[in-house]
């Protein structure tokens, strides 16, 4: 089995509710798995805080209404593009490299917004349609779920 029929089964088992996958012929054995394995942690739990400390950790849990508040607000601005995967955004190709797109600018239908790692696949994401990038939702190497806003985007 070659490496494209390989990514093609990886992509194929991330795109569903599938936890595992096997196939086994005369000669190869492939066996995929998705999820957590129960396992000993690999960190340390940090220390109680002292209590003196424990007013300004209520203080952000406040704050937690108005950031829900915020993507609402946001959808009411333009159309969003959303995550089609879990994985790990990225603004551009390689650390070095510059952004794909900047607010303010003018895609084209087809041209890469960011990438979407997933499980070492790096997935582009493109525009569906000719639009202005009105704001960039997330965070470079920040972690993201189906469906959350990638961009908000203004028709052209």
């Amino acid at each position: 089995m070659d490496i494209k029929d390989l990514k093609t089964l990886i992509k194929m088992v991330t795109e569903t509710d599938i936890t595992e996958f096997e196939l086994e012929n005369a000669e190869d054995k492939i066996v995929i798995k998705r999820g957590c394995q129960v396992a000993a942690p690999q960190f340390q739990m940090p220390q109680a805080v002292p209590f003196a400390y424990a007013p300004q950790a209520a203080a952000p849990a406040a704050a937690a209404p108005a950031a829900a508040a915020a993507p609402a607000a946001a959808a009411e601005e333009g159309d969003a593009i959303t995550s089609p995967i879990v994985g790990t955004f990225y603004r551009a190709p390689s650390p070095e490299a510059a952004p794909y797109v900047e607010v303010g600018q003018v895609v084209e239908k087809g041209q890469i917004l960011c990438i979407v790692e997933a499980m070492k696949l790096m997935n582009e994401i493109e525009a569906e349609y000719r639009c202005k990038i009105v704001r960039i939702c997330k965070e470079n190497a920040q972690p993201v779920e189906y469906g959350d806003q990638l961009f908000i985007v203004e028709k052209l």
